[in-house]
């Protein structure tokens, strides 16, 4: 039977499995994204392989963040559970008791609006990936990245206690502690996405203990960056766009929108020219106190001890060698840095590309038009941690980058045949597009500011 918004069964029925099928349309889905008026607007449904499942009160500790399963409200969301789930078979026992119904035999797969080949077709190339080996990852790749960054934080530590604190060994030493930090970013990537080990609980406790090496709660950048692979480009479900308005004015149809409700933060149309050095002195600070604020908020207190042996541990090694004013200096020149170096390589990839709200459109399509590629070399490969394969890797999130090269050319393939658009670019002109998308969006701001 079909069930109507109104007739459809309560939050409190759905919490156990019907003893038949019920059939849903997606227009009785679509209402259902927690944001709507009465009582079945608190409602939370979304769909999975044509089920239905209620996740109104599963939303709450859900383990992936609350917020990144409500972005999916109302929605399919087959492909990304397909793509943040390796290990279907240990979900699967908290989705069944969350099913209340199936689609109703006369509905498409997904929503109406969707590329129904595309969706398909990304289906085959996702199991054509998963039979060539391309989400098993080559330990001793993985061994090598994190021996060298051992190496750099040594090499650091050893240039300024060989050499002293003078000029030139504090520039070399501040220069591979930046190095060390930088590439301890791009590997606490990969062991967020669990994509360093198979077993998906050996992932968890390494991104813990990288803590003890970076300072920043694995809990944290899960809750942010899984929001940011779900809808990535989208206001208000992207954490990366939350620079905007405050700060930045970003895409056109934000940037008009902004200006015409006359509302002016920054002076937009000058953005590209505060961008470089504004951007990273501002993440630092926001880095620094969000971090701590949610560990505590989330009382997170063995990754808040972490994040305090981390402190210690780095005063202890540096501060006997320089005294504390000039290890001040030293780290704050190297986070600035190593922020400045993040913010790029984060960004070269997004801000250039189409910003909007969420418009709900396939999985190919939503990841492909926020991102872009850069080329790859053995330096773009280690500079970017292997973030210049952008495409590949927010299509397959879970991917080891060590295989990012060998789906491009599949990803490739499967664009070129339904007309999407697939970006690559230089690192220098990826670099400038930033600067040139920010002017426009600035100026965009501004003529419906004073004309809109």
């Amino acid at each position: 039977m079909k069930v109507s918004p109104q007739s459809g069964p309560s939050r409190e029925k759905s919490e156990c499995v019907p003893d038949f099928p019920q059939l849903f349309t997606w227009d009785e889905i679509a209402v259902r994204t927690g944001r709507g008026h009465g009582t079945s607007g608190k409602d939370r449904w979304l769909v999975i392989d044509r089920k239905v499942y209620d996740v109104s009160k599963f939303y709450l500790v859900h383990p992936g963040g609350k917020r990144v399963i409500s972005h999916y409200a109302g929605q399919d969301a087959t492909d990304a559970f397909v793509a943040f789930h390796n290990n279907k078979t240990l979900v699967a026992k908290y989705l069944k008791p969350l099913q209340i119904g199936d689609l109703a035999p006369d509905q498409s797969t997904s929503e109406p609006n969707k590329n129904k080949q595309l969706v398909e077709d990304f289906r085959e190339l996702r199991a054509t990936v998963e039979r060539m080996g391309l989400l098993k990852p080559n330990y001793f790749f993985f061994i090598l990245i994190f021996l060298h960054i051992l190496v750099l934080d040594a090499a650091s530590w050893l240039t300024v206690w060989y050499f002293g604190a003078s000029l030139v060994p504090f520039l070399v030493g501040v220069a591979l502690f930046t190095m060390a930090q930088s590439q301890l970013n791009w590997f606490q990537h990969d062991v967020g996405h669990f994509s360093v080990f198979l077993n998906t609980k050996w992932n968890r406790w390494f991104h813990i203990f990288l803590v003890n090496l970076k300072g920043g709660p694995p809990s944290w950048w899960n809750h942010l960056h899984n929001q940011h692979h779900a809808k990535p480009n989208c206001f208000r479900k992207d954490p990366d766009l939350n620079m905007h308005p405050v700060l930045f004015s970003f895409g056109k149809i934000l940037s008009m929108e902004l200006g015409k409700k006359k509302k002016k933060f920054m002076p937009y149309n000058h953005q590209h020219k505060y961008f470089p050095f504004l951007a990273p002195l501002v993440l630092i600070p926001f880095f620094q106190f969000t971090v701590i604020y949610f560990a505590i908020k989330h009382k997170k207190w063995f990754e808040l001890f972490l994040m305090v042996t981390y402190n210690i541990r780095v005063c202890l090694m540096y501060v006997p060698l320089m005294g504390f004013k000039t290890f001040m200096a030293y780290y704050w020149f190297s986070r600035y840095l190593e922020s400045t170096w993040f913010i790029w390589i984060s960004q070269m990839n997004h801000i250039p590309m189409h910003i909007d709200y969420d418009q709900n459109m396939d999985w190919v399509s939503t990841q492909v038009q926020a991102t872009c590629n850069v080329h790859q070399s053995l330096f773009n490969d280690w500079f970017t941690g292997h973030l210049n394969f952008q495409i590949e890797h927010h299509l397959f999130p879970t991917m080891p980058r060590h295989n990012f090269w060998k789906a491009a050319p599949l990803v490739k393939s499967l664009c070129a045949k339904h007309g999407v658009e697939y970006k690559t670019k230089t690192l220098l002109t990826a670099f400038a597009d930033i600067l040139h998308s920010l002017k426009d969006s600035g100026e965009h701001w501004l003529e419906a500011y004073l004309h809109g």
